[in-house]
């Protein structure tokens, strides 16, 4: 047998020595730079995405649903372009040149929202927002069919098949890490690091995943002299997408002259019969695709609903304060334990039930992921019982808040209240009063306690569906009342929010010393009614620089601080109006758990699945249709969140898992009716009506997407 030489000493392409016996292939030395090009892509993408929400609704001032509603149409966007990528890829600039201009694209996208972000700039950070997140989408979803493809194409195959395996197990491990180091560090960096004297810096936590982004082009670029870079061959969606369009077109002019057995035979004549062959097997495959979605739909909801439930628990730990949007970093966490323990432990004792088919599995894997939602709707009813009580259409609600350290009677003539005891320096609430657009009451003021002034008799004025609370002070003999709104809502930051009332005759300054950090978070020159978010902490709390009270502000709670006297014999007491988080967010570990066991099953499941099935040349065409299923489940969120159907998200949490669980059984009559077509033989390119369009069987992988155990994080 004659020598071959090494075409190309750095893929690794086999040769053998005069004995022919093959050599050892060299690992490409290529890889390194695209595995660590890879880690930092997705450090950036996850590093953003984690704090997303929260920048939008504390920052931008979004409410929690079009705070979703943006988060999973920058997502949709991003899956949906992966079909553009794979497009422009194939068809005109290549792998190389695609990821190294969308990458530019990216980093655009990044620094815009990272600017935009500080709070100095005169500029309007929506705009920058928004503009950032689309070109972040085209950039992210451009690259992403395309690094691991031309990861796979530094590999001879099948000679290196062993190896191109380890890549993507390496693949898959830096993706995930990538993911683990952001979610974990950005939400420090944006909470923890204190910038442009503000409490927390989200210019930072956008603008490091931003720089990520530009090492990983620096580390791509450095890499160039190693890559084995193939020209566009053309790309086999349009192909597809050509011949389907063909069959229909022709179909609807001959289907009465000239009838053929499948009516994708109508583009034989044109695009040649392997090509329409191919085409029908992977319909029969996408068939099976039709409920997918549904699953992303509900996974994809980690970085929003779950995000915002977990603003509403309680992360002290003691020893630490877990962030809201810290909760994520459990599943990157668990990908790298559960992809193991499947093959050691799950699978087999699946097997023992009877659970060993691919779409067996699959389905199984939807189930986790309703049952994970179950957990979450279970969870909910438990928050529920500590969240503010909000006046709805028909009621309104009263407060009083006693400035005076005087016990009161007071008389109305509100149902259910026409006698209020109300003491010293404390606080009387109904949460019911029935009112119909606006309604007065009317009261009056009795003590027995001498020296104590007696407000004048008066009204109460309340309105529908609003939170309405006066202050008993006597700031201006007599006493009086002051009249305000008030909100009682938890902050959506998931912060402590607290409001000072002050019942003194001098404008006096009053502070918040956090004694854990050794600084003054909050000062005012004034006593007013106006909602402050804090942090959690231990608080020294001052007035006229004299310590008067030490006291501890926990997540979630809303307080008042009734600040009353003469200086320097100042009172302050506090009143707790909404309790503060009291479930801890370690409740949330079991959904968690439970989603995470039902990725790793459906994702990873699914594709071995379809990329067994599929033609050779068809593997390309249905990666893109897999990350399309990720978009459209995106798109379903979007559509529930913006319908706003429920009231109480409990209920939307319900109805995700019923979905999961119908959808599911949809699944399983398709797969029971799934029939698997055999691929026919060719022997010889087939030559089409357009005379550069030959269709000859490819004996090239594409670039390793047929590997089953390769799955990229979704």
């Amino acid at each position: 047998m004659s020598i071959m030489k090494e075409e190309n000493a750095n893929n690794g392409d086999q040769a053998k020595d005069v004995e022919g016996e093959p050599k050892k292939i060299k690992y490409p030395r290529a890889i390194p730079f695209i595995i660590s090009n890879e880690f930092c892509e997705r450090f950036t993408y996850y590093g953003m995405r984690t704090i997303l929400v929260i920048y939008l609704t504390q920052k931008l001032d979004y409410d929690d649903d079009t705070a979703t509603v943006m988060y999973h149409s920058f997502t949709t966007l991003v899956y949906f372009m992966c079909v553009l990528g794979a497009i422009i890829s194939d068809s005109w600039l290549g792998k190389f040149r695609t990821i190294l201009y969308l990458s530019m694209v990216y980093v655009v996208g990044t620094s815009l929202i990272a600017i935009g972000a500080i709070p100095t700039l005169d500029v309007n950070a929506s705009a920058m927002t928004i503009i950032g997140l689309l070109l972040i989408a085209i950039g992210s979803g451009g690259i992403k069919p395309c690094v691991a493809a031309f990861g796979g194409e530094q590999f001879k195959i099948p000679e290196q098949a062993k190896q191109l395996a380890i890549f993507f197990s390496m693949f898959y491990f830096s993706v995930n890490s990538g993911s683990f180091v952001s979610t974990m560090l950005t939400p420090i960096l944006r909470d923890d690091v204190k910038c442009y004297d503000q409490d927390d810096c989200f210019s930072l936590a956008f603008g490091v995943p931003g720089v990520l982004m530009v090492v990983s082009i620096i580390i791509f670029i450095l890499g160039r002299p190693l890559y084995k870079i193939t020209a566009p061959a053309g790309n086999m969606f349009v192909k597809v997408s050509k011949c389907i369009w063909t069959a229909i077109r022709t179909r609807s002019k001959e289907k009465a002259v000239s009838p053929r057995d499948h009516w994708l035979d109508y583009s034989e004549p044109r695009w040649g019969q392997q090509l329409v062959d191919e085409t029908k097997i992977l319909l029969n495959v996408l068939r099976l695709y039709i409920p997918l979605p549904v699953f992303w739909a509900l996974f994809d909801q980690q970085g929003s609903r779950w995000t915002f439930q977990a603003t509403r628990m309680d992360g002290d730990l003691g020893f630490w304060t877990i962030k809201p949007d810290q909760m994520q970093v459990i599943n990157p966490l668990l990908i790298l334990v559960f992809i193991p323990l499947y093959e050691i432990a799950f699978y087999p004792l699946l097997s023992l039930i009877g659970i060993r088919r691919p779409l067996q599995k699959l389905t199984l894997g939807g189930i986790f992921a309703g049952l994970a939602f179950i957990i979450s709707f279970i969870v909910e009813i438990q928050l529920e019982e500590t969240y503010a009580v909000i006046p709805k259409a028909g009621e309104s609600q009263l407060r009083i808040f006693n400035g005076l350290n005087c016990n009161y009677t007071v008389t109305t003539n509100i149902p259910d209240h026409t006698t209020i005891v109300l003491e010293g320096m404390k606080m009387f609430e109904e949460k019911y009063i029935g009112v119909q657009g606006k309604k007065s009451f009317t009261y009056s003021f009795a003590t027995s306690q001498a020296g104590c002034a007696v407000p004048p008799a008066g009204e109460f004025e309340l309105a529908e569906e609003q939170q309405v609370s006066y202050f008993l002070n006597d700031r201006n003999q007599p006493a009086n009342l002051h009249r305000f709104l008030d909100d009682t809502q938890k902050s959506s930051k998931g912060l402590p929010v607290f409001r000072v009332l002050g019942n003194t005759r001098q404008n006096l300054t009053y502070s918040f010393y956090d004694i854990d950090n050794e600084q003054v978070r909050h000062e005012n020159g004034t006593l007013t009614e106006e909602r402050v978010d804090s942090y959690p902490s231990k608080y020294k709390i001052s007035v006229d620089g004299k310590e008067i009270l030490e006291y501890n502000l926990l997540l979630g709670g809303v307080y008042t601080f009734i600040v009353a006297g003469s200086s320097p014999d100042i009172t302050v007491t506090p009143i707790i109006v909404t309790e503060p988080n009291s479930v801890s967010m370690l409740w949330l570990i079991p959904q968690y758990v439970v989603m995470t066991l039902g990725e790793v099953m459906y994702s990873i499941t699914g594709l071995e699945f379809s990329f067994t099935q599929a033609p050779e040349s068809m593997k390309s065409v249905l990666q893109g249709c897999w990350q399309l299923t990720v978009g459209v489940g995106n798109l379903i969120v979007v559509i529930i969140a913006e319908a706003k159907i429920f009231d109480a998200q409990k209920w939307e949490f319900l109805l995700f898992a019923c979905l999961m669980f119908v959808d599911m059984g949809l699944f399983a009559v398709l797969a029971y009716k799934y029939k698997a077509i055999p691929l026919k033989k060719y022997d010889t390119a087939e030559t089409t009506e357009d005379n550069d369009a030959t269709l000859p069987i490819e004996d090239k992988k594409e670039a390793g997407l047929d590997n089953p155990a390769f799955t990229e994080k979704q």
